[in-house]
């Protein structure tokens, strides 16, 4: 992957050493209809990394991960994953290239069962194999004694954990995740970022929209700050966390 340059996010010249990233976002224009929102972001996100993307409200954070799902309205740049073109494919087959999202609300069937849900996440495959069944509740256990319970019925984290379960019935070589820890009470917050580092040891790639900034850039390998729809800051997680002056711009001091 191309270097980047800490204060503005934008790839420097690659090295010999550098390698096609899985992600690449680059001089990404999108919004809703004919209001723009993002002004030529650029992403990258190398196989295997957990990816965080943080900023203030407004910042177009949401609107770069349904860029990149097809659900916000590209107006310029390009997406490439894994080496293909997404820009113009529909979400169907964005999901059908390998990624995984999971929004902030309105993500689970409410009146499916636990199982049901996790059936929808397997539609690609032709029903839900036993095996990835079996998986994705060893990784999210709460969910195996509720496997007949309405969704509707689940506590907020509980549902967030069964959105995930379910993109990742598939197998998603990349998981986007938009405010994973939103609603949740403070005690349930870390639980939450335990599962997601859990995922990604599995060898999931994740990117990862989350207002809990602090939290986030400690726990991702790389990080972007994102406001008014630019990049501002892109480096290491723990460079940003103690960047001074992204501690005084984003992180309240």
């Amino acid at each position: 992957m191309a270097g980047t340059d800490s204060r503005i996010g934008r790839p420097t010249a690659p090295t010999e050493a550098s390698v096609m990233s899985l992600l690449e976002v680059t001089a990404l224009d999108a919004g809703y209809g004919d209001m723009q929102v993002l002004h030529g972001v650029d992403i990258d996100v190398d196989d295997g990394e957990y990816v965080a993307l943080v900023g203030p409200n407004g910042a177009g954070k949401s609107t770069a991960m349904k860029s990149i799902v097809g659900i916000a309205t590209r107006m310029g740049g390009t997406i490439t994953f894994d080496g293909t073109e997404l820009t113009d494919l529909d979400p169907t087959g964005i999901v059908e290239r390998g990624i995984g999202y999971v929004p902030q609300t309105a993500n689970v069937f409410p009146s499916l069962t636990v199982e049901e849900n996790l059936a929808v996440g397997g539609y690609q495959l032709g029903g839900l194999p036993d095996d990835r069944k079996a998986a994705v509740v060893e990784q999210f256990p709460v969910l195996e004694e509720r496997l007949d319970q309405r969704a509707g019925n689940l506590s907020g984290g509980q549902q967030q954990m069964l959105a995930m379960a379910r993109a990742l019935i598939p197998e998603p070589r990349l998981l986007l995740l938009d405010e994973p820890s939103a609603g949740l009470a403070p005690d349930l917050v870390e639980r939450m970022f335990d599962h997601i580092d859990a995922i990604n040891d599995l060898g999931v790639t994740v990117l990862m929209v989350e207002q809990n900034a602090k939290t986030a850039l400690r726990r991702c390998d790389r990080g972007y700050v994102l406001a008014q729809g630019e990049n501002r800051y892109a480096d290491d997680g723990d460079t940003l966390l103690n960047d001074p002056e992204v501690r005084r711009q984003f992180l309240g001091g």
